[in-house]
């Protein structure tokens, strides 16, 4: 029989290498996966992560759709980031992400095909609104009565998908699109559509925000009170109550700003590369932005590389779809794999393995 201990000294490079050995240990599985599959695992691993940066055939479309689908990763990795550090868990991105799409996309197209600039600020705003009132569904439930932000939050994903599936079926299906399910494409709404920043790349406002918010979020964390009370919550919440802050207020600040960050990634979204509100909007990218956010251990500088790495996997999973016949799953299970190791890996780091005496 043995016990897990919490270790009194841990090296803190060992635990800032932790991503890299995390990265390292997803490459090997992940070949032997490849392998498994009959596929090649040095062209799928080349693939991967070497192809849609340095490869002449690939790079030039590769490189922008990295930083495109990084950025609804990093703003909504940043937001759990704020929760996590305080103990916070919300799990639940991936449904504020879908309530911000919708209410974002539902308010531009109640005013088609009316033309304004302000009409996609206003989006901006629906966004972010929509994203922070599913995530204080759990926050007032947590304050209220104590209930498990956790599921909470999770359960409401499922409620988000069929809100969703609603939208794509009834009230925002597009009159004009003989009863196939889906919205309006908000790219043929000017007023409506993501701002391009650099014509032909498809890289968008939302880019450049998530590159904002980044900066943003360290100054928040690392020069200003509310992130020292987040970390101090977080680490020893006794300290925080000699603050004379309510716990409970920074339940409610932390869910908050994670579900508005999510709400505002899925406007960018729906405004952008998807263009419209669909049943499969959705693709994971709130579940995948905890990976996101733990593999840049909760420091935004360090969230940005990661969600420019956990991009970088999914181009490079496409190419291998494409190119290779690898399937979908596949790449799914490769980025499962990154967090496995990656959890596992601070595990052994902040515990140690006590064997006992029969």
């Amino acid at each position: 029989m043995f016990k897990l201990e919490p270790r009194v000294e841990f090296s803190p490079m060992i635990s800032f290498l932790g991503p890299l050995f995390s990265i390292a240990l997803t490459m090997i599985f992940g070949g032997i996966l490849f392998f498994f599959l009959g596929v090649d695992p040095v062209a799928a691993i080349k693939m991967i992560f070497w192809d849609p940066l340095m490869s002449e055939t690939f790079a030039e479309y590769s490189r922008p759709q990295i930083l495109i689908k990084a950025a609804p990763l990093i703003l909504i990795a940043l937001g759990l980031s704020l929760g996590f550090k305080a103990n916070i868990w919300n799990i639940g991105a991936e449904g504020q992400y879908i309530m911000g799409a919708i209410f974002g996309a539902t308010f531009a197209l109640s005013l088609y095909p009316s033309e304004s600039v302000f009409i996609f600020p206003a989006m901006i705003i629906a966004g972010i609104i929509g994203g922070s009132i599913w995530a204080m569904i759990p926050a007032m439930l947590k304050v209220k009565f104590k209930v498990n932000e956790i599921l909470v939050s999770l359960m409401l994903v499922y409620v988000a998908e069929q809100i969703l599936a609603l939208a794509s079926l009834g009230f925002l299906r597009n009159p004009d699109g003989a009863g196939f399910p889906g919205s309006r494409n908000l790219n043929d709404y000017p007023s409506a559509s993501n701002l391009e920043l650099i014509n032909g790349t498809g890289i968008h406002l939302g880019v450049l925000i998530s590159l904002l918010m980044v900066i943003f979020f360290y100054i928040l964390l690392f020069r200003h009170s509310l992130g020292f009370k987040i970390k101090l919550i977080g680490h020893s919440p006794k300290a925080y109550a000699f603050s004379g802050d309510s716990p409970n207020k920074m339940v409610v600040i932390c869910l908050l700003v994670s579900g508005g960050l999510a709400g505002l990634a899925g406007l960018f979204e729906v405004a952008g590369p998807a263009g419209q509100i669909t049943i499969d909007f959705n693709v994971g990218y709130g579940f995948t932005a905890i990976i996101v956010a733990f593999l840049g251990r909760l420091n935004p500088v360090g969230i940005f590389l990661a969600g420019i790495i956990m991009a970088l996997t999914y181009v490079g999973g496409e190419l291998t779809q494409f190119m290779l016949n690898l399937p979908a799953a596949a790449i799914q299970v490769f980025q499962g794999m990154l967090l496995f190791f990656l959890l596992s890996f601070d595990l052994f780091v902040n515990y140690k393995l006590k064997f006992l005496k029969d």
